[in-house]
């Protein structure tokens, strides 16, 4: 009987060992296509395996789930980004993958999500073949031109939340420096008379609330819920208490070259003395961190009326939605809930 099992081991080792040898072929093997020219459009919100058919079809990929598998082992899938792609041929399924997690667009179409810092807006630009730049280190430094803002903030040191999230059409010959000059211009175009009014009647500066709308469009998911959320900020603020936005905590990591963008906060984050760390410093952030679309700014400007100074995910509804809250203590008790649930699903 040990010899049956001792063989029977055996046989499991080495069909393994074929297995791994085989699967790791199948990863490093470039496949020869014919869409080389071409662009392949990766949608916002795609599945690894709708990525997967779109490239198995195109002739990208010669099978689908070598690489699924390998997006599952590896849990990638939260690092591949939306965007116009064009692979080389040949390419490997891995090659495929490392192009997913960079990040590509083509010119004549590039789109600003809601949100996005001017990391990430750099980043996507320094994959736009047409635009010869050297790294996204070029783009920052021309996001570092606040000309085009000065007179609606005097203090702004860079274009970080004037780079208005929309999708941009350019000719193929634009140069860097047009493309974000464009973006600017249309956050202009945004910030009407009426904005300007709003602010002033609320006592804040267009720079206040651009770096308010910037901390709306990291916490909220769904439009109903931003006007609520600007109040709770609101009351915050009003009340001395420290905000807690735990996007700050990552843009303080981000600016201080410390983020490790494996989407963890770490004790360190939470720690480092930033005046962005808006659960260590009381009041707003120095400046926005993202890049507000249209509806967090009319939040901004338009909070709902309430009393609360809390909200915390609701676990039931996977769209994002919120609790709110106007006592710790109920608070508390929804943080319990969220993490109960969270145990509950392996979390």
């Amino acid at each position: 009987m040990k010899r049956l099992w001792i063989g029977l081991a055996a046989i499991v080792l080495a069909v393994a060992a074929v297995f791994a040898v085989w699967f790791y072929r199948q990863l490093h093997s470039p496949a020869v296509h014919g869409k080389a020219n071409d662009y392949i459009e990766i949608p916002r919100g795609s599945t690894p395996e709708s990525i997967a058919n779109t490239l198995v079809r195109e002739g990208v990929l010669r099978r689908k789930w070598p690489f699924l598998f390998y997006v599952r082992i590896t849990r990638s899938a939260k690092l591949i980004k939306a965007g116009e792609y064009r692979f080389p041929s040949p390419i490997s399924p891995l090659g495929v993958l490392r192009k997913l997690e960079e990040g590509e667009q083509r010119l004549s179409r590039f789109t600003v999500i809601e949100g996005w810092t001017r990391w990430d807006i750099a980043d996507s630009l320094a994959h736009v073949e047409e635009l010869h730049l050297q790294d996204s280190g070029e783009a920052l430094r021309l996001m570092d031109d606040t000309s085009a803002i000065h007179d609606l903030d005097p203090a702004a040191t860079n274009l970080e939340g004037y780079l208005f999230p929309a999708t941009y059409s350019f000719p193929p010959e634009t140069r860097p420096a047009t493309v974000i000059a464009t973006m600017s211009k249309r956050f202009r175009q945004e910030w009407t008379s009426e904005r300007t009014e709003r602010a002033r009647a609320l006592k804040m500066t267009p720079r206040q609330i651009v770096i308010v709308a910037s901390l709306i469009e990291t916490e909220a998911k769904l439009k109903e819920e931003r006007p609520m959320i600007a109040s709770v900020i609101y009351n915050r603020l009003n009340k001395h208490i420290a905000l807690g936005v735990d996007s700050t905590i990552v843009y303080a990591s981000k600016l201080a070259g410390k983020w490790r963008n494996d989407g963890k906060v770490y004790l360190s984050d939470v720690n480092r003395r930033s005046p962005y760390n808006t659960r260590l410093f009381s009041g707003l952030p120095p400046g926005p961190i993202g890049s507000p679309g249209e509806s967090s700014i009319d939040a901004a400007l338009n909070p709902a009326q309430t009393d609360y100074l809390y909200y915390v995910r609701e676990p039931s509804r996977d769209d994002g939605a919120h609790n709110f809250y106007a006592k710790e203590a109920d608070f508390q008790n929804g943080v319990r809930a969220l993490r109960e649930w969270e145990r509950s699903q392996g979390r």
